[in-house]
């Protein structure tokens, strides 16, 4: 029986991370993966969806070619080959991810990981099992996309987002269940490439837990589009016939479409794995760790979607480094304050910290400052003026305490702002930071200057009290 410092079972971003590093302070690390290496994220989420999203870019880009000079003709469009190159760009990535491994030592075992007791996992692959020893185990198994009994998801005309990924033919009509961020993110990717596109959302605005500021540029989006955008509805039934998928509301009214995309809810991949005999607590389905990643069982530890915290790739990867660190004899802790996140619609948002609306909510006194894309050069020549950058501030102290950006490369443009937040800068010291021109980084200076009301390129808010 082979034994190993250190078993994680899951290769997705948090786990094939947490092996990497591993093996960089030397121990000796395997690695179990029942699929693919690269989990939901690289496969069946973050990567892929992103593949299409650009597809979908590109494609509103070629129509509106004719704007700055071009003129492509007709300008037509093929799933089938956007799907191949979407599963190209996968292949590619997780061949990578096995190389890293491989190069890095660590030992990949494909098959379903059981952990028969403490220290103790068996591989199942082929009905055979295969033994291994280890001082310390970190759990990474992630989750998937809930399987709702009441909405009858047959994976061929009623889908998750899995099945999403691999349609070769654009739906001429898609209804799709669910406003958050998934929800979203397929309504703009598939109402680009043709498809009448519906969203059915229960509570009364989709992407709920932003700032209305937020919601609005993307529901604007959404109406040029002609998504139809239904809130505060509920779902009573749905059925495949034998044209399409008919989804019934509770209120009476009926919609057939060609295919129905079920956006609702995740389920935490923890059944299997010998959880429950080994007397590891857990809330329905997802597993109970303190700050240091640990569960309640000596020497095992558990990461990412299956804790039930924040469904981020990059904060399972975060929560890696911090598993193997503490497995490995050291002592660290995660930190969940300073957090990105981004939704890829079109246009992007972007947000870390606090938000405008929490804030008035908690009674918090902050200052608030706003920049505008329509008024930055660089927007305006890309074509690019819906959206604006936030900062919320402490007035007290003047740090940043959050920030929202929606428009072109809002997931990227927020990354200064999560930096700032980070290392404790001011607003002061965002303003003092000479950014170039022209680019996008300057709408997130001249929003810093807005705070103060000092925004050179927009009517302050001091000006007009001094006029």
């Amino acid at each position: 029986m082979k034994e190993f410092d250190l078993v994680i079972i899951g290769g997705g971003p948090g786990g094939y991370v947490a092996a990497i590093r591993g093996a960089q302070q030397g121990a000796k690390v395997a690695l179990v993966e029942k699929r693919k290496l690269g989990g939901t994220c690289l496969n069946w989420g973050c990567i892929p969806t992103k593949a299409l999203y650009h597809s979908a870019k590109t494609l509103s880009t070629a129509k509106k070619a004719a704007a700055f000079g071009v003129n492509t003709g007709e300008v037509t469009f093929d799933l089938a080959t956007a799907v191949g190159r979407k599963d190209e760009v996968v292949d590619k990535l997780v061949g990578g991810v096995g190389q890293l491994l491989k190069g890095n030592g660590v030992e990949v075992f494909n098959g379903a990981g059981l952990i028969d007791g403490p220290g103790r996992i068996t591989v199942k692959r082929h009905g055979e099992g295969e033994e291994m020893g280890a001082k310390n185990i970190i759990i990474a198994t992630g989750s998937e996309p809930a399987m709702i009994p009441a909405f009858n998801i047959d994976r061929k005309n009623i889908l998750t987002s899995t099945e999403m990924l691999d349609l070769k033919e654009v739906p001429e009509s898609l209804l799709i269940i669910g406003g958050g961020v998934m929800g979203c993110e397929f309504a703009n990717i598939f109402a680009r490439f043709g498809s009448k596109v519906t969203i059915i959302e229960l509570l009364p605005t989709i992407l709920s837990t932003e700032d209305k500021q937020v919601v609005r540029t993307v529901a604007k989006r959404f109406k040029e589009l002609a998504v139809d955008v239904l809130t505060e509805v509920m779902v009573e039934s749905v059925e495949a016939t034998e044209d399409g998928v008919t989804t019934r509301l509770k209120d009476g009214r009926e919609f057939k479409t060609s295919k129905v995309l079920v956006s609702i809810g995740r389920s935490f991949n923890s059944n299997g794995l010998g959880l429950e005999e080994l007397g590891v607590e857990l809330d329905r389905g997802s597993i109970k760790v303190n700050d240091k990643m640990e569960t309640n069982v000596k020497g095992l530890y558990a990461i990412g979607d299956v804790t039930g915290g924040m469904l981020l790739a990059h904060v399972a990867s975060a929560e890696g480094g911090v598993a193997v660190t503490n497995a490995l004899g050291g002592n660290d802790t995660m930190n969940y304050d300073v957090i990105p996140a981004g939704i890829f619609t079109d246009p992007e948002r972007a947000s870390v910290g606090l938000r405008e609306k929490d804030a008035k909510e908690k009674g918090i006194d902050v200052k608030v400052g706003r920049f505008p894309y329509a008024a930055s050069g660089k927007a305006l020549g890309m074509g690019e003026g819906d959206g604006f950058c936030q900062i919320v501030a402490d007035p007290g102290t003047d740090k940043v305490l959050g920030a929202a950006i929606v428009g072109a490369h809002a997931t990227d443009l927020i990354g200064e702002l999560t930096l700032a937040m980070k290392a404790g800068i001011t607003v002061k010291g965002i303003v003092e930071t000479v950014h170039a021109h022209p680019t996008l980084p300057e709408i997130v200076l001249e929003a810093a200057e807005d705070v103060h009301g000092e925004a050179v390129h927009k009517i302050s808010r001091s000006s007009k009290t001094r006029r």
